[in-house]
């Protein structure tokens, strides 16, 4: 049996379009990451971060704004 290391992946979604952020290093948290990409995109800065799914030999994170949503 081998082990493989599935490449993650960081999904965010803006006006309806899913765009997909490269992995800036493995030795990054999830939450670095969303620290990292924060710069880029501001309005990742209130985003959560989903638990991981895999996808296509994936590893997806999905970032989802709080803003602009109740309760």
């Amino acid at each position: 049996m081998e082990a493989i290391i599935l490449p993650r992946v960081f999904l965010h979604s803006e006006n309806g379009v899913e765009i997909r952020l490269a992995d800036p290093g493995r030795e990054f948290t999830p939450e670095a990451v969303l620290d990292f990409y924060t710069g880029s995109y501001p309005i990742l800065a209130t985003a959560k971060i989903h638990a991981p799914e895999i996808a296509d030999d994936e590893l997806r994170f999905k970032f989802t704004s709080t803003i602009g949503t109740k309760g």
